[in-house]
């Protein structure tokens, strides 16, 4: 049963993305190879699973739209993203560090800037796992890659 409780495919809605910098598409891309070869993903209401999943965004709400494999339209979540505000905006300002450092600082600095890097993205999976409690229940590298993909749909230019 655990195997069928995960997401087999994943879509993000990016209607509102114009461009993405290189190093922004690859965390895109890392994030979904991840999530898809690895995760827990099981919504509330007893369906089976393995899930397709459209995750975009719906004025200021995440929006997971939640389908089985074939097709048939099963639970849509809306998340508000306003608990998120701060942790979002100090995960891109650390995250613009970390590339930047990652061009021409010591392993050192890299290192702690990193580490302040995870220290927020965990900040942001853990509030995003609270807030889908109740709805979908997920394990915590699923939160993570989950959480990565939301602050890349925040991304608007």
């Amino acid at each position: 049963m655990v195997e069928r409780q995960r997401i087999a495919q994943l879509i993000l809605d990016e209607n509102t993305v114009i461009r993405r910098s290189p190093d922004i598409e690859h965390e895109r891309r890392v994030a979904i190879y991840d999530l898809l070869e690895a995760n827990s993903f099981q919504p509330s209401g007893g369906f089976d699973g393995p899930y397709h999943v459209l995750m975009g965004m719906e004025e200021n709400r995440l929006a997971l739209d939640i389908s089985d494999v074939d097709g048939r339209h099963l639970k849509r979540v809306l998340i508000p993203l306003t608990p998120f505000r701060r942790v979002i905006k100090d995960y891109f300002t650390i995250c613009e560090s970390y590339f930047q450092a990652i061009k021409t600082a010591s392993p050192s600095k890299i290192e702690a800037i990193d580490m302040g890097r995870r220290g927020l993205h965990n900040d942001g999976s853990d509030l995003l796992r609270e807030r889908l409690d109740g709805k979908i229940a997920v394990d915590n590298e699923t939160a993570r890659r989950l959480f990565t993909l939301v602050c890349i749909l925040q991304i608007r230019s």
